[in-house]
């Protein structure tokens, strides 16, 4: 079923939407979810909660493209339970290694300027994105966004993942040198 369609059950407040969205994106945000969590039970929870976010969000929004719409809500909820469970810990899942690279490019604090600035510095990573080739905007969002394994990403680009390890490093730098042209402290 056409995106639209299922967008239109969900204002309709017709149940099937659910159906339909899990028919058409179970596996997509399964994937999602257990690239952050490794966890098949906690990855089932997360694509089960979005479905029951993405009902109670819909009628005041209407997504204009429902699979970022979902992923963003399955990675939401997977990076939360993510931090619950490993808050004294870090495995290393897909998540943890994609952080663990951008660390170097965007500080971690907690002062007040830094979560004041988290819009800002999210616009400036935006236009940072948009100013790269798609091939490279791809790459990075696939790693740092949806936290596919290096290998995942070389296997869809049709590339080497040494070369992927390699756009993904340039990349890293290339951020860190338009924050820092931007005022982000790196």
């Amino acid at each position: 079923m056409e995106d639209s369609k299922i967008v239109d059950l969900y204002w309709a407040r017709d149940e099937r939407a659910i159906a339909e969205t899990q028919t058409k994106y179970s596996r997509y945000l399964m994937t999602i979810a257990h690239n952050i969590v490794l966890d098949m039970e906690d990855s089932e929870e997360c694509v089960n909660d979005t479905y029951m976010r993405a009902w109670n969000a819909m009628p005041d929004d209407r997504p204009d493209m429902l699979s970022t719409y979902l992923g963003k809500f399955t990675r939401n909820l997977a990076i939360d339970v993510y931090r619950k469970k490993n808050s004294m810990k870090r495995k290393d899942s897909e998540y943890a290694l994609s952080i663990d690279e951008l660390d170097e490019c965007i500080s971690g604090g907690n002062s007040v300027e830094e979560e004041i600035d988290r819009g800002l510095l999210s616009k400036a990573i935006n236009e940072f994105l948009r100013s790269r080739s798609e091939e490279k905007r791809n790459i990075f969002i696939a790693r740092y966004f949806y936290c596919d394994p290096t290998k995942t990403i070389a296997e869809k680009a049709g590339m080497k993942e040494v070369t992927v390890r390699s756009v993904l490093l340039r990349e890293r730098e290339a951020l860190k040198e338009y924050l820092r042209k931007e005022g982000f402290a790196v």
